[in-house]
This record gives structure tokens, C-alpha cells and sequence, in this order.
């Protein structure tokens, strides 16, 4: 399964700047829908293209390994 950590990344960037960065304003700069962040943020399992990857990680200056985590699936 793959963990996006874009609240980590906002939340690091908001201490950076020092001021609250909303969703809103995220899609407004990356020209992402504001559903499709959100999902990102708070839906296991969502699916995003690479075009959205690739916007965020110019967004914040970060390489793909600091959006996205692999999380292995556990076998029960």
C-alpha cells in the first residue's frame, strides 16, 4: 500500500513560514482540484496520477520518496 504524506509535508511547511496553509490555497498554486488533495489526505487506498505526484513535489521542493511511503501489505 502506498502512504502520501502530504499532511507532513504541509504541516512542516507551515512551521517553515510560520502561517496556516489550507488546501485551498495548495490547489490554487498546484492547479489540483482541492477533492483530489483531500482524498489524498485522508482516503486510504486513493489513487493519484503522476502528474498530481509531480506538481506536488515541485509544490514543495521535495523528491517523490518524501511524498509517497511504501508500506508492505501484512498478511494476516
Amino acid at each position: 500500500m502506498l502512504r502520501f504524506r502530504l499532511k507532513e509535508l504541509i504541516a512542516k511547511r507551515e512551521f517553515t513560514e510560520g502561517r496556516v496553509i489550507t488546501l485551498v490555497e495548495i490547489a490554487a498554486a498546484t492547479g489540483i482540484h482541492r477533492m483530489t488533495l483531500s482524498k489524498l489526505s485522508n482516503h486510504r487506498g486513493y489513487n493519484p496520477t503522476a502528474d498530481v505526484l509531480d506538481r506536488l513535489c515541485e509544490y514543495f521542493g521535495c523528491r517523490i520518496e518524501q511524498l509517497v511511503e511504501h508500506l508492505p501489505n501484512q498478511k494476516t
